[in-house]
């Protein structure tokens, strides 16, 4: 587990909660014509009488996490050619399943709309919240962000963690007789995250650190060796290696992180004034005997096992140097 927290925009920003779009053919027979949906596109394949269009294979492979919603997706791309045999497959497999009756069944028919609606609530997304993004709104919070990151510190810092104090202190005295720090890291510490280079954890600033290591770093110089303290992993040894202002990405560097935030808070505004004008009413009264629905699969007795030996938890580096 990663103990380093979330620390300003860069590292506080919620999951964009939008639905994954599928390019699945049962949900819809308008792929057939042969006018392309959007200007510019090109036709790459066929199946049966149904066409199929270089965008739809872009959008399934955005929806896979392929390629970025802005990324350009080259058709003569091993990637491209992948994807659209995927495409493909799919359109195979729901046409199948039409001509089985498969998509008459009411559970069929609710399925599919749920998948219309979330392509519905995407496209609202990208008509009402994308259009409100633009360079001002991600220059005006990269600045506030620059603000902020000229007022902080970032450590750069080495571990060693040991099982126990009396492991610790051998540490200690390996080091009081001018051992490299990097070389018992290698040879001592149990942190397979960190130990095979040299313990080394990168730079971060204090507030992304767990508590105990950002104490014990607080006021620390360069050159300092601290510990042993006690750590929910083991025993850790530090030694601080450098301290320097934050440096702040770059706009460019910052701008995907940046628009995700805006992106959050523009579906957040959106469902806030759709639920202020909505009448919703949520039917649950917390019945823990309720039943599940007819279509969940039965429960299984979960079989006994022995309980895992606790990880080591390691500070892992807030950002590269």
């Amino acid at each position: 587990m990663n103990p380093v927290q979330p620390r300003s925009l860069a590292r506080a920003l919620f999951p964009v909660l939008l639905a994954v779009v599928l390019t699945v053919s049962a949900c819809g027979r308008g792929g057939g014509s042969d006018r392309p949906p959007e200007p510019g596109d090109r036709s790459v394949a066929k199946v049966q009488d149904e066409t199929i269009w270089a965008s739809d294979v872009k959008r399934e492979a955005v929806a896979q996490g392929l390629v970025g919603e802005g990324e350009p997706l080259d058709v003569t791309s091993d990637l491209f050619r992948r994807v659209l045999d995927e495409v493909i497959d799919q359109k195979l497999l729901a046409r199948e399943a039409e001509r089985r009756g498969l998509d008459n069944s009411a559970l069929a028919q609710r399925r599919l709309a749920a998948t219309r609606e979330r392509i519905l609530g995407d496209m609202l997304v990208e008509t009402v919240v994308n259009g409100e993004i633009d360079d001002k709104a991600v220059e005006t919070i990269y600045r506030e962000q620059v603000r902020l990151a000229e007022t902080s510190e970032e450590i750069r810092s080495r571990l060693i963690l040991s099982r126990t104090r009396e492991e610790a202190d051998a540490v200690i005295g390996l080091l009081a007789q001018g051992a490299a720090f990097e070389a018992v890291a290698q040879q001592r510490s149990i942190d397979e995250a960190t130990r095979f280079s040299g313990g080394d954890l990168g730079y971060a600033t204090l507030d992304v650190l767990p508590q105990a290591y950002a104490n014990a770093l607080r006021d620390k110089p360069a050159g300092s060796t601290v510990g042993p303290f006690q750590t929910e992993g083991g025993w850790a040894v530090l030694r601080v290696e450098d301290r320097r202002k934050e440096t702040p990405p770059t706009l460019e560097q910052a701008r995907p992180q940046i628009v995700r935030y805006l992106t959050y808070e523009g579906v957040r505004r959106l469902l806030e004034q759709l639920r202020g004008k909505a009448e919703v009413e949520v039917l649950l009264n917390g019945d823990s005997t309720s039943q599940e629905p007819a279509s969940a699969p039965p429960a299984k007795a979960p079989a006994a096992a022995p309980a895992p030996a606790p990880a080591p938890a390691t500070p892992a580096p807030a950002k590269a140097s």
